[in-house]
């Protein structure tokens, strides 16, 4: 008889596991440790520091998608404006020497396969900023919340009042 394989719900996973979770956090952890530690010779890594915001891991652990952001990244000033695809270039270049780097610092079963991309939650968040900075959306903003205050203010009572 053929076991059941087990699903969480009908529709499948509604995200990455606690296991999923824990390992990525486990290998990004490691990961900054190991770039701290060991420079990489590329021209396009040169003077450029890079955060690891997340690492998602695939479900069997084999592979990890590593999030990166060099610091500066959104400021026009910096060195590595307009450089960001060339540096995840050369760090997917440079996978393999921190593959290995990392399977000697982690305890798992497989040293997972690493792909660096860049995180572009910063520059999503920077265009909400802007959004919700912008005159017409500050007036319907401000406009929103003078509605909500209105029959609140006009009886000048919190809750309900009592006979």
């Amino acid at each position: 008889m053929a076991r059941k394989q087990h699903t969480r719900n009908a529709s499948g996973p509604l995200g990455p596991s606690q296991r999923q979770l824990r390992a990525g956090e486990l290998i990004r952890h490691a990961l900054v440790d190991v770039m701290r530690e060991h420079e990489i010779h590329d021209e396009a890594l040169v003077g450029v520091s890079v955060t690891v915001t997340e690492v998602r891991m695939s479900p069997d652990l084999r592979h990890a998608t590593c999030f990166v952001e060099p610091l500066g990244a959104g400021v026009e000033a910096a060195e590595t404006a307009g450089h960001e695809s060339a540096i995840i270039k050369a760090l997917n270049e440079h996978a393999k020497f921190l593959r290995g780097q990392l399977g000697r610092r982690i305890d798992m079963k497989f040293t997972p396969d690493l792909k660096f991309r860049h995180d572009e939650s910063f520059d999503t968040a920077s265009h909400m900023d802007r959004l919700f900075n912008d005159p017409r959306v500050r007036a319907d903003i401000e406009h929103a919340d003078d509605e909500d205050d209105g029959p609140q203010a006009a009886q000048g009572a919190v809750g309900p009042e009592k006979d």
